[in-house]
Order: structure tokens, then sequence, then C-alpha cells
């Protein structure tokens, strides 16, 4: 029962890695197929250099992904690395979004042709307004981080009933 968290972790990566595979491999046949046979008349050298295009980032993540999450075993079978954990959060959950919305483009536009591409600017826009939210985030829960306020107000605006009764009596009141 020796490193059993490791030998799960290894399992499970191995099953994320395969699955990841046979659907970037189905999706990739299933991409061509349409486009040979069943749409062959809106199919052009154009087609083909989008789908590289904009298949790449997929590629990189998968391969990146290869990298990060693949077990390494030594010669005698023992477990020499489990992988990093594909199911983290940040980056990586990040990344699978970007892999999963490339798999959809890559979809729609074997159905709807080359102009279903357009789908795939929703990235940068996510990109953007996940940096944004963070950032807000960030900044909403530091205000109260800054310290004391030259002005003399509160730095919220939230007297306390002890400040309210200070005031009243004319008394300085000291904020922290």
């Amino acid at each position: 029962m020796a490193q059993k968290a490791a030998k799960q972790q290894a399992a499970r990566n191995i099953a994320i890695l395969k699955r990841t595979h046979l659907i970037s491999l189905a999706i990739t046949i299933l991409f061509v197929l349409l486009r040979l046979y069943v749409f062959r008349a809106s199919c052009t050298r154009a087609t083909y250099l989008l789908y590289g295009f904009l298949s790449a980032p997929a590629f990189t993540i998968q391969v990146w992904f290869e990298r990060i999450g693949r077990p390494v075993s030594a010669p005698n079978g023992e477990l020499k690395k489990s992988g990093e954990d594909l199911e983290a959060k940040g980056l990586t959950d990040f990344m699978w979004d970007v892999l999963y919305w490339t798999w959809a483009c890559t979809v729609t536009a074997s159905i709807f042709g080359d102009k279903a591409w357009w789908g795939y600017a929703v990235v940068p826009l996510y990109s953007v307004w996940l940096a944004w939210t963070t950032f807000g985030g960030m900044r909403k829960g530091m205000a109260g981080m800054a310290g004391g306020d030259a002005g003399g107000d509160t730095p919220n605006g939230a007297l306390s009933n002890r400040q309210k009764k200070q005031e009243k009596r004319g008394q300085k009141v000291q904020y922290r």
C-alpha cells in the first residue's frame, strides 16, 4: 500500500489522457470525413489551413498535458512520478476550457462551414473577463488593508455606535 495516492493519481491521469486523445482523434476524423464527403462543395484548401491554425492551441495543450500528466515508471515497474494533477484548478482548468471550446468549434465548423471558426473569438474574450473578475475580486478583498485615511473620513463610510456617540459629543474620533 505504499504510495497509494500516487498510484491513484497515476491511474486517473492515464484515464484522462486516453479519453482526451480518443475524443480529439474522433473529432479530427469527423471533421475530415464530413468536409471530404458530405460538404465537399464548400471544402477548400483554406478550410484545412483554418483547421490546422485554429486547432493548434488544442494540440499544444494536449502535448502539454501529456508531458506533465503522464506517469513515469522505473524499468522495474515501480512508479517514479505520478504526474501532475490534470484536474487542478487555475491554469490547468483554463486550459481544459480552451481545449473543450476548440473541440466545439471544430465540430460546428465541420457541420456549418468555415464561418463557424469565428466562435473561437470567444476564447480571448473569456480570458479578458476572467482576468477582470479576478482582479476585481482581489481589489475588493484588499480594500480593507489600505490603512488609515488621511482625509479624516471613515474607510468604508460606516461608523460604529461608539464613534457616532463620540462625534455627537464633539470628541475626536480615532479611526483604525
